[in-house]
This record gives C-alpha cells, structure tokens and sequence, in this order.
C-alpha cells in the first residue's frame, strides 16, 4: 500500500508543529514557569478558544463537523447546478472544491474519534492537539467555500448562434485592388553608375 501525503496535510502539520514550538520557547522564556494561564485567556492558534475542558471541546467538535457537512453540500449543490448548465470549467473547479472538503471533512470526523478517546482517558494535551487539528480542518473547509465562490465559469457572452452584421460604406469604389491595372505607371530604372569614378 502506497501513502500519499497531501499538501494541505502537511500545511496543517506545520502549523501544529510550529505552534507546538511556540508554547515550548515561551515557556523556556519565562525561566520554566509552566503555570496555566488565567482563566479566560484565549490562545489565537486554531482561532477558537482551546484552553477550556476536554469535555467543552468535544462538544463545540460535534457541532463544527455537521457545519462543514453542510458547507460541503452547499458546494456540491453549486456542483451540481453547473454540470445541469454543462459549465465544463465550472464543474471541474467545484470538483476539485468538493473532494478536498470531503478528504478534510472525513480526516475531521476521525480526529473527532480520537478526541472522544482523549477526553475519555482525561488525556488534556492530546484533547487540545485534536481540537487544534480539528480547528484547523474545519478554517481549510471555510477556505475551500471561499475559493469555490471564485469559480468562473465559461462566458455566457458566447452562448448560442452568432450573427455578423456587415455595413458597407458607399464612398469606397467598387474596384478590385488586387487586379493588375491596365496601364500602369511603370518608372525607369535608375542608371548604373560607379561611386568611385
């Protein structure tokens, strides 16, 4: 079996890592203080508050994942309004739109199993890792939206028969330009002579 890494996956790797970093040297800055925030402090990584309980954040996951649902559906619909209309350009930008909600949705509905797992073992920080992913996937579905708002479709100034209409000015003479005329002006050709004489 072949894994295939996706760039989005590792995007979202990234992100997690790199959070991971910060909260590492910040705590090696203030000297080890590991001491918890206070409450009410929001930490901006993922864009939700993630310093609450591992039980409030399984039940705020249980709300995002049937909103990207309905996103995904929303596209699809688009989706498949633009293949009624037979938009080929249309269709494959929703298309491709539609399958990376889906990839991003259903990664979203197991990290939610894992993040149940987590909270049934009182396990906080990967409680908190799976709601940050989890967050993540579901800000990448709200990008996907966005971008499938952008989806152009063919010109619609190009559908059906095209009529030429061609107006003759009257003052240009009905002579053929091409024909040879029949006496040109012919002129004689310049006499040879040398430059150094």
């Amino acid at each position: 079996m072949r894994f295939i890494i996706k760039p989005w996956a590792i995007a979202c790797l990234a992100v997690v890592t790199l959070a991971g970093v910060g909260v590492g040297v910040a705590v090696a800055q203030e000297g080890g203080d590991a001491t918890p925030p206070p409450a009410g402090t929001k930490n901006v990584s993922g864009g939700e508050d993630v310093n609450i309980s591992p039980k409030e954040m399984l039940d705020k996951v249980r709300g995002m994942v049937p909103e990207m649902d309905k996103l995904r559906a929303t596209v699809a619909g688009q989706l498949a309004e633009a293949k009624r209309k037979k938009d080929v350009v249309k269709s494959l930008c929703l298309d491709d739109k539609v399958k990376q909600m889906k990839l991003a949705t259903d990664t979203a509905k197991d990290r939610v199993v894992d993040l149940t797992s987590a909270v049934s073992q009182n396990d906080a920080d990967r409680s908190k890792h799976e709601f940050t992913v989890i967050q993540v996937l579901r800000e990448r579905v709200q990008t996907l939206v966005a971008e499938a708002q952008q989806c152009i479709g063919e010109e619609t100034g190009f559908v059906g028969n095209t009529d030429v209409t061609v107006d003759i000015d009257p003052a240009i003479p009905n002579a053929d330009p091409s024909d040879f005329p029949d006496d040109p002006l012919v002129s004689e050709p310049p006499v040879l002579s040398s430059p150094t004489k």
